[in-house]
């Protein structure tokens, strides 16, 4: 029971260490933090907005040039908003396996 004891405190201590790393690491790049959120949140934005966009300027002109009895507006839009989600997904998943990967390099320590 006593080796139990001293394994929880040694994985306590482990785990109160890296908390305090990165809450130094936080107070170290705390005017950083603001702009890099704000950076982030455009990145997603535009990441869905520019293929939506693209995709409705090519569908209206794919409806004014040819006519046809579906809407390639309404069709192109949902693909742009598809891709849009999609490669928004794909970058904050890389932002977060960066972050993932620091906070696993800051417990190791």
């Amino acid at each position: 029971m006593d080796e139990r004891r001293q394994d929880a405190r040694k994985e306590l201590c482990r785990k109160l260490k890296a908390k305090e790393a990165r809450k130094m690491r936080a107070r170290r790049q705390k005017d950083g933090s603001v702009w890099f959120g704000l950076g982030m949140f455009g990145l997603v934005g535009w990441s869905v907005a520019i293929p939506t966009l693209l995709g409705v300027a090519l569908g209206v002109w794919i409806d004014l040039k040819w006519e046809s009895r579906y809407s390639w507006t309404l069709m192109l839009l949902i693909i742009g908003i598809g891709v849009g989600c999609l490669n928004a997904w794909f970058w904050v998943s890389r932002e977060r396996k960066i972050i993932e990967e620091e906070i696993e390099k800051l417990e190791s320590k």
